[in-house]
């Protein structure tokens, strides 16, 4: 495909087991947020580069891991995103750009840090807290008695607001367009 052909007739959603496929590898998830960095647009000479740097953690990547890489994405992953038109790749001009359709994976590539806790985990855990100090209220455990069954309401309802508005301010910058 040319990065001026018309759009190719698609489905229009990219099912779960074509999106875990795309992102079952480690290049064409880079290749992915590497364009998102990019504001959508690479070669694939700066691509490879890229690429090779990230895998050798050498800069600039040694020639036969640059050469590796690029001959795998021009062959293998850059084809396959095309077609299923997650990315653009025009193969004569060697030029690439992300297209609306990538926006199907991003929920998909939420990358959470070794010992750090993803929102939805984030979320479960402040409802079951909710839920255990309701259930102490009603059943006059502890000291719950003590505070009115409106407080325990009041407090988990800011702190969930809190949390959410926190939420929006930390992924604002996470999606692939504005």
């Amino acid at each position: 495909m040319t990065l001026t052909d018309p759009e190719r007739d698609r489905p229009s959603d990219l099912d779960e087991s074509q999106i875990h496929n795309v992102l079952r590898n480690e290049r064409r998830r880079r290749t992915i947020e590497a364009l998102r960095e990019n504001d959508g647009t690479f070669t694939v000479d700066e691509l490879a580069e890229h690429i090779a740097t990230l895998e050798s953690d050498e800069s600039p990547a040694p020639r036969k891991v640059r050469k590796s890489v690029y001959v795998s994405l021009h062959q293998t992953h850059l084809p396959k995103l095309d077609d299923l038109g997650i990315v653009e790749y025009d193969q004569q001009s060697k030029e690439l750009r992300l297209t609306e359709r990538a926006q199907e994976v991003e929920v998909y590539m939420e990358v959470v840090p070794e010992n750090d806790v993803s929102w939805p985990v984030y979320y479960l855990g402040l409802g079951l807290l909710e839920l255990l100090a309701l259930a102490a209220s009603s059943l006059d455990l502890f000291a719950v008695e003590a505070v009115s069954f409106r407080l325990f309401a009041w407090g988990f309802l800011v702190l969930f607001i809190c949390s959410a508005a926190y939420h929006t301010y930390v992924g604002r910058d996470d999606k692939l367009w504005p």
